[in-house]
């Protein structure tokens, strides 16, 4: 495996995104190692967190191996750049941007794109999208998620959004993505 590449099988193992957003640095490096001891295996620092590049940075050099480290809230190509830079295996966006797509999928890394309505998510996977962000995810809850799947079963989907075990009810999506924030 190129320690630099996205890997979908470890991906595959744990199909959870942990997202970090406004966490110190300090507090990232100490909450790492747990996460990886409970199995997981990918996770997000958002480029509007303080520090993210160097976050991205240091992760990648700390935990060379069965980590995916990627970029959220990429917004433009200066932060794609920056983040892409700090060694990014994988980036998400909160909106549809055409541009970031375009170069994600020139360069080969995968882009997660946000969309929440139906339209939006065929959109994003039809540009290109490796897997739509369904975001707010918890706001119309697991059957919304079911409903989208049946006529769109073809998109990898990645809701996203705070939820806890006890509010989610219902099966458990083949993929989650859940914030870790000092923001809420």
């Amino acid at each position: 495996m190129n320690p630099s590449a996205f890997s979908w099988e470890l991906f595959a193992q744990a199909p959870i995104v942990g997202i970090v957003r406004h966490l110190p640095a300090e507090t990232l490096y100490w909450l790492l190692p747990i996460y990886r001891r409970a199995g997981l295996t990918t996770v997000e620092i958002t480029m509007n967190t303080a520090g993210a590049a160097e976050m991205i940075r240091a992760v990648r050099q700390q935990h060379p191996d069965g980590l995916n480290v990627g970029a959220g809230t990429v917004c433009t190509l200066a932060e794609l750049s920056d983040a892409l830079a700090a060694g990014a295996q994988f980036i998400v966006t909160p909106v549809l941007r055409r541009t970031i797509v375009r170069a994600c999928v020139e360069r080969g890394i995968p882009v997660f794109l946000g969309a929440f309505t139906p339209t939006e998510i065929y959109r994003a996977w039809s540009l290109g999208a490796s897997m739509v962000k369904v975001y707010p995810g918890a706001a119309l809850g697991p059957g919304y998620i079911r409903d989208l799947k049946a006529p769109l079963s073809q998109i990898k989907l990645l809701p996203t959004g705070c939820t806890t075990w006890p509010t989610f009810g219902g099966p458990v999506p083949r993929a989650w993505a859940v914030s870790y924030s000092t923001s809420h």
